[in-house]
């Protein structure tokens, strides 16, 4: 029978998970602290610990580096209600096997106790300064930014490729640089490009340097991207954009860490992790012939997706507070807050364009708001000019669009029960135009909208649209 150890300052969560794990068989010792945890170990040492992350005197972070020294084999799994990046990554470089993040669900973590007593593997991390870095652009409490959150803490230590897809906005270089901050790279260079902003005629020289007399205009020896970010980490935004000329460089490269610069004859080695990122759909790309399978599954060993805003709209209020709170530090005027049904205003917003619209909107009104104060109506001009649809959507029909921005300001206004008033309406207008269409020949208008001649009478009334007997 394993021993398992709960170390938390919280009697709640103590014995919640200790009455689970002792249910599925295991021994279980309850701590409310790091130091009496500590003391113990002097009396045996246990199979397992959960411990917490914020407690009072020494914090789950300090704990687990002392159990890391006393027995470095010694399974951890670090529990913390605030699923932040330098939580995750702090555990995951101290050595934790796992982050549970609170709440959490009891059979999960006896599960995660499960896999955690299996026989363990060597996992060889030091730590690093780049710790308390600073990720405060990257936040959320949204489940699907704790998973994110809790998948960067890990992938950060693993020396893999990361595809990032996520539409424009949503943060994809934010990641990008959470992976490099908090990985044992991060005190060697992060070289970001963006491959969609460079001409593809300038594009390999970007990326793999060129020398001297390579071409016109190459009056010296340039040093690529790849040969910048030796030792450290190169990212490829839009990846999806690159040529196929390119993508087959790009390959060698990932295969081999080699290659020449152009117009060069020297072969040139390199150390790169690359991370790359795209709004697109690769897999659609490769079926179009636009873009290699076999580079898609070089650079796709781990993929992260980044949720839209309108995924996670319970993070809006905290993402709006922060950057009002920036844009107004950095402006130099008094600090400025939202007021509620402001905030609830903007939680109501489509936001095509992600956390980056939500952003540029902050910092309007940090500029442009009167008073200490942002109210709805300092909103309205910002909110009221909707921008353009993805491009996933832009081949939707026109109706589609104008009933959205229909229903977007009829409930911007307060308006209730707009949905029998919209349908009421959809179905008078197509019902006239199908008359109009017939000339007034009931029956054929209700064939040509698939509806039963009496379900046409009926909808319309005895007297409209009548045709003529002549």
């Amino acid at each position: 029978m394993a021993d398992i150890w709960v170390v938390d300052d919280d009697r709640s969560v103590r014995f919640v998970l200790a009455e689970g794990l002792r249910e599925a068989g295991y021994s279980v010792r309850e701590f409310e602290g790091a130091r009496s945890a500590l003391a113990a170990m002097s009396q045996g040492t246990p199979a397992l610990v959960f411990t917490d992350v914020r407690m009072p005197e020494t914090d789950g972070l300090a704990l687990l580096d002392a159990l890391k020294t006393r027995r470095e084999d010694l399974p951890v799994i670090v529990m913390s209600a605030w699923t932040d990046i330098a939580s995750t990554a702090g555990a995951f470089k101290g050595g934790a096997h796992d982050f549970l993040s609170k709440p959490f669900d009891l059979d999960a973590a006896v599960a995660m106790a499960e896999r955690a007593l299996e026989p363990p593997r060597h996992r060889g991390r030091e730590r690093d300064a780049s710790d308390e870095a600073d990720d405060a652009e990257l936040i959320g409490e949204a489940p699907a930014m704790r998973e994110l959150f809790r998948a960067i803490g890990r992938l950060s230590q693993a020396p893999l490729a990361v595809l990032i897809t996520g539409e424009t906005g949503t943060g994809k270089e934010l990641v990008a640089r959470a992976l490099h901050r908090h990985s044992p790279r991060a005190s060697q260079p992060f070289v970001a490009l963006n491959t969609a902003a460079i001409p593809s005629e300038l594009l390999e020289a970007e990326l793999f340097g060129h020398e001297a007399g390579a071409f016109t205009g190459a009056q010296r020896r340039h040093t690529g991207r790849f040969e910048q970010a030796h030792g450290g980490t190169l990212f490829l935004d839009e990846i999806g954009d690159m040529p196929l000329s390119l993508q087959t460089r790009l390959l060698r490269v990932l295969a081999e860490g080699e290659f020449f610069r152009v117009g060069g004859r020297e072969l040139i080695q390199v150390d790169v992790r690359v991370i790359a990122a795209t709004h697109q759909d690769l897999e659609r790309r490769v079926a179009e012939g636009k873009f290699r399978a076999d580079l898609l599954h070089r650079l796709d060993v781990v993929r992260l997706r980044l949720p839209p805003l309108r995924d996670r709209l319970e993070d809006v209020p905290l993402l709006a507070k922060r950057f009002l709170a920036q844009a107004s530090a950095q402006l130099g005027g008094a600090p400025k807050r939202f007021e509620p049904s402001a905030l609830e205003r903007l939680k109501r917003h489509e936001w095509h364009g992600n956390v980056r619209e939500l952003e540029n909107l902050c910092w309007r009104v940090a500029a442009l708001a009167p008073g200490d104060t942002v109210r709805m109506v300092d909103l309205q001009d910002s909110l009221s000019k909707r921008p353009p649809p993805p491009a996933d959507e832009q081949d939707s029909p026109g109706w589609e669009r104008a009933l959205a921005h229909w229903a977007e300001h009829a409930l911007a206004r307060g308006e209730d029960e707009i949905y029998p008033e919209a349908l009421a309406r959809f179905e008078q207008i197509l019902m006239q135009e199908a008359l109009r269409a017939t000339e007034g020949h009931r029956q054929l208008a209700a064939k040509r909208l698939g509806l039963g001649r009496n379900t046409l009478t009926r909808k319309l009334g005895p007297s409209r649209h009548r045709r003529s007997s002549g």
